[in-house]
């Protein structure tokens, strides 16, 4: 066996009852192969062991008070991963399927995520199994202020930054922030993704979902293709999926497609600008469901049906596809579906959110494909400007930040071609981003040493 199959096997056992992380390490180690020989002194530093071990695991109780007086208990997790090229850099999810293998999972993911946007930051993530959808906003506020009553003594502006993430929007974080705040009695970029009024950045909800699509536009380019006249589907309905439709919109291409975790809704005429606003009034505002959006628009609604499921059962024709929801929401079946129903173009805003044999089938019918880890790196980016801003105590226009967002997510895609190139898979975009990632980080730990 190779040092990569030792490796993953060792994972596997290791880390047992963590299906999540297993698959990312596999999907990361399985295209490292080409790396090996070239790279004698990482077998011998024994990087491909170590880069898949946390550099530690916090784990912690949060016991709070709903509105009825009643105590409840959640689990609080913080996974720093590796912090060889930066600070600790990862968001928090609150969500009610998260346990150890998922934070683990997309913790490991993060590493070279971030090592790709060519920013100081280094890789982690956290959360709970709190779920936010039903509570009030007192019961937000009291969780997020015990949460953060045990988060704070592990993170700080050098030590780990993190952010949000799924369940973690703009309220969270400033019930997070604030307690910190009042806990440490400094104003530290300790948390990103602000509100603008005390340290926020410009464009820094919009930005996972343009660089979604500003990747998948570079990718089109090597094909002298564009986003005008293009139709998508895009999953979910939170920050992702409205600033990726915001983009397509921007650039001349039309999205059929919106869901949440009640079900899907298609809108064939085109979801446009002003049907955009009222998806954020429902969703950033009201809390609502993506059904009301079906009732008012008069357009089909399939009830506990994914987008692509919808797409398969109702043979929905898309140029592109743009998930944005979660792990594995795309396997096998539903990606021979898209391939049938001739989508060209998978760009991932979400994390990991196809399958392994989702993947092949991209790859084995020629479609151009942007990794979680290169395309949805625009969120994360935008977040290492945000503290970039903190530290120099300034803050930039919408447009110098877009300019950058851009500019980096040009780099990720060029970083991605040119690493497949150099290692003979030509145009492989998902062994490009590994390869890049890692090769940055590998440097940076066999330069400490053995630590």
């Amino acid at each position: 066996m190779s040092v990569i199959q030792d490796t993953i096997a060792m994972v596997e056992e290791k880390d047992a009852g963590q299906p999540e992380f297993h698959q990312a390490v596999k999907e990361v180690l399985a295209t490292l192969e080409p790396t090996v020989d070239r790279h004698p002194e990482f077998v011998k530093a024994k990087i491909y062991e170590r880069i898949v071990i946390p550099d530690r695991v916090i784990l912690f109780r949060v016991p709070w008070v709903d509105d009825s007086g009643d105590v409840q208990v959640n689990r609080g997790f913080r996974v720093q991963f590796n912090n060889a090229i930066g600070p600790y850099k990862g968001g928090l999810r609150f969500h009610p399927s998260v346990n150890l293998g998922i934070i683990k999972f997309l913790g490991f993911e993060q590493i070279f995520k971030n090592s790709l946007t060519t920013l100081p930051m280094g890789g982690g993530k956290g959360g709970s199994d709190f779920d936010p959808k039903g509570k009030s906003d007192m019961e937000v506020m009291r969780f997020c202020q015990a949460f953060m009553r045990e988060l704070y003594r592990h993170v700080g502006p050098d030590v780990d930054v993190p952010a949000g993430d799924i369940g973690v929007g703009g309220r969270e974080i400033g019930y997070l922030y604030g307690y910190y705040k009042k806990i440490v009695n400094r104003h530290d970029c300790v948390l990103t993704g602000k509100g603008l009024e005390y340290g926020g950045s410009l464009i820094r909800p919009e930005a996972t979902g343009y660089g979604a699509v500003y990747f998948a536009a570079e990718m089109l380019a090597t094909r002298g293709l564009s986003i005008q006249g293009t139709v998508s589907a895009v999953s979910a309905s939170g920050n992702v999926a409205q600033y990726t439709i915001e983009k397509l919109l921007h650039l001349g291409g039309k999205v059929i497609t919106l869901s949440d975790s009640n079900g899907t809704i298609v809108d064939e005429q085109g979801i446009d600008a002003d049907k955009l606003a009222y998806v954020l009034e429902l969703k950033n505002l009201r809390r609502g469901r993506i059904s009301e959006y079906a009732e008012r628009y008069n357009v089909p609604y399939y009830p506990n049906k994914s987008v692509w499921d919808v797409i398969r059962e109702q043979s929905l024709k898309v140029d592109m596809a743009f998930p944005s929801a979660h792990e594995n929401e795309i396997d096998g079946v539903n990606a021979a579906a898209l391939v049938k129903n001739g989508c060209y173009c998978v760009s991932e805003g979400a994390n990991m959110p196809s399958t392994l044999d989702a993947i092949h089938i991209y790859q084995e019918n020629n479609v151009l494909y942007g990794p979680a880890k290169a395309a949805n790196a625009g969120g994360v980016a935008t977040s290492g400007l945000e503290m970039s801003q903190n530290s120099m105590r300034l803050s930039w226009s919408r447009e110098e930040v877009d300019q950058r967002l851009h500019g980096i997510m040009k780099n990720i895609h060029k970083s991605c071609l040119d690493a497949a190139a150099t290692y003979g898979q030509q145009g492989d975009y998902l062994m490009g981003a590994n390869i890049a990632g890692f090769i940055k980080v590998a440097n940076a730990m066999l330069a400490y040493g053995v630590v």
